[in-house]
């Protein structure tokens, strides 16, 4: 006989820091060795999966702000995933835009109206 696997949704506390620079996620994997845990970041959202014994918690979430993903961080203890997330700097990919000058043109003059 076949073990099978059930997937769940793991219990995930998600809150910002008072400045909202960053983004937290607690997330709940009891029994889950570190070395099973797959979390994967992109700029406006978050996969998970991590598997224990015959279950396998899966997760995806969407933030509602840009983040940084290179500079996330995730620890592990006692069964408690924590990710922070800053959020992305909204002119960090802003580009610098030359302005040229444009010769001006000489002023038009008024005809001259007789009354």
């Amino acid at each position: 006989m076949t073990q099978s696997t059930i997937k769940v949704a793991p219990e995930i506390v998600a809150y910002t820091d008072d400045k909202n620079t960053k983004l937290t996620a607690e997330i709940s994997l009891p029994g889950v060795p570190i070395e099973n845990i797959d979390l994967k970041l992109h700029e406006d959202g978050m996969y998970l999966s991590a598997s224990a014994r015959d279950v396998e918690y899966v997760a995806a979430l969407t933030f509602f702000c840009p983040v940084n993903k290179h500079k996330a961080t995730a620890s592990y203890e006692n069964g408690l995933l924590t990710v922070e997330i800053p959020f992305k700097d909204p002119m960090e990919d802003t580009v610098k835009v030359p302005v040229k000058a444009v010769k001006a043109l000489k002023p038009a003059t008024a005809p001259n109206v007789a009354a």
